[in-house]
């Protein structure tokens, strides 16, 4: 009798489900993925760079001077639209009696309105000629690599950023866009190939484009200026150099301070953003000389007290020779 008891015992144990199997087991519940917080950007510490390079990562490469371009040419599209809405238009090519202490324009008259811009890394950047200038290696101006550079680099070119949008919306408010460009007048054909390839057309030689060797005065601007002005009522002109608003600041006056004290003179200081327009170049051009006595006045030339180090190797500190287009 006890073995039958102890067999139906067994026999039971096995046959109900125990208290865990009974109990539903549900899945475990997946926990939320943590969101991660934002993080401030910091770009990487860059490597040194070799000091040609310098001014092409700013020109062609930073966003700060694709916004300072930007900037400039939505500050002349304001004032050209304000010059034409307002009616009261104000010539900005000096006359030839003019000096820099003492400034005269040409006469708009009644002259349907037009803006002068310079080129070359004023309306396009040559990023193809930068670019091979860097890997040749080249440490001063190549006159013959220009010359194929002219005649073939159409397709290598670029608008200053904001170019485009601000002629575009001049035209459509009836502005001549004119180009004057010390480019050569037997590369007319190349000239013209690379604004209009740039976007920037169009532009047809004689007429909205105008080069060296159109006039006796070779490289200076300045008779091409006039020969515009006789025709438009120029109400802004834009350019990297000085030399793209008067060939004065070729002539006067001389050195680095003196020359730099030029931009505030009287008469001179008022047209800087409202007529004449300054696009930035750290790449080549007559804004790129003087040494270190040129540049910082006596009374600024703060030396570190703290404890000496070597002086930094001539592979650092060599700048480019100048460069002028």
């Amino acid at each position: 009798m006890s073995r039958a008891l102890t067999a139906l015992a067994l026999v039971l144990a096995f046959a109900a489900p125990s208290a865990t199997a009974a109990k539903k087991v549900l899945p475990a519940k997946a926990k939320p993925a943590a969101v991660a917080a934002p993080k401030t950007y910091f770009p990487p510490e860059p490597p040194a760079a070799p000091p040609q390079l310098h001014g092409i990562q700013y020109l062609y490469g930073s966003a700060e001077a694709a916004a300072l371009s930007r900037q400039t040419w939505r500050i002349l599209a304001d004032f050209v639209d304000e010059q034409v809405a307002s009616g009261t238009h104000k010539g900005v090519v000096l006359t030839p009696d003019s000096t820099l202490s003492n400034l005269h324009f040409v006469p708009c008259g009644d002259k349907p309105p037009a803006i002068v811009l310079d080129v070359d890394e004023t309306s396009i950047l040559n990023l193809g000629a930068e670019y091979d200038d860097l890997l040749a290696n080249r440490k001063t101006f190549d006159d013959d690599a220009w010359d194929r550079w002219e005649k073939g680099g159409a397709a290598y070119v670029a608008p200053t950023p904001g170019a485009k949008e601000a002629l575009d919306r001049l035209r459509d408010h009836g502005v001549t866009v004119i180009f004057n460009s010390n480019r050569a007048a037997v590369n007319a054909a190349g000239a013209e190939a690379v604004l209009n390839a740039a976007g920037l057309g169009p532009a047809k030689h004689g007429e909205t484009l105008f080069l060296s060797g159109d006039d006796a005065n070779g490289s200076f601007k300045d008779g091409r200026r006039r020969i515009i002005a006789g025709k438009y009522c120029v109400l802004a002109m834009a350019g990297d150099q000085l030399v793209d608003f008067s060939d004065l600041f070729t002539t006067e006056p001389n050195g680095i301070a003196a020359r730099r004290a030029t931009v505030a003179y009287s008469g001179i200081a008022d047209l800087w953003g409202a007529g004449w327009f300054v696009m930035p170049n750290p790449v080549y051009g007559s804004g790129l000389q003087g040494g270190p006595d040129d540049i910082f006045p006596k009374d600024k030339q703060w030396r570190d007290p703290g404890p000496p180090k070597p002086p930094a190797s001539d592979a650092q500190t060599e700048i480019p020779a100048k460069k002028a287009k």
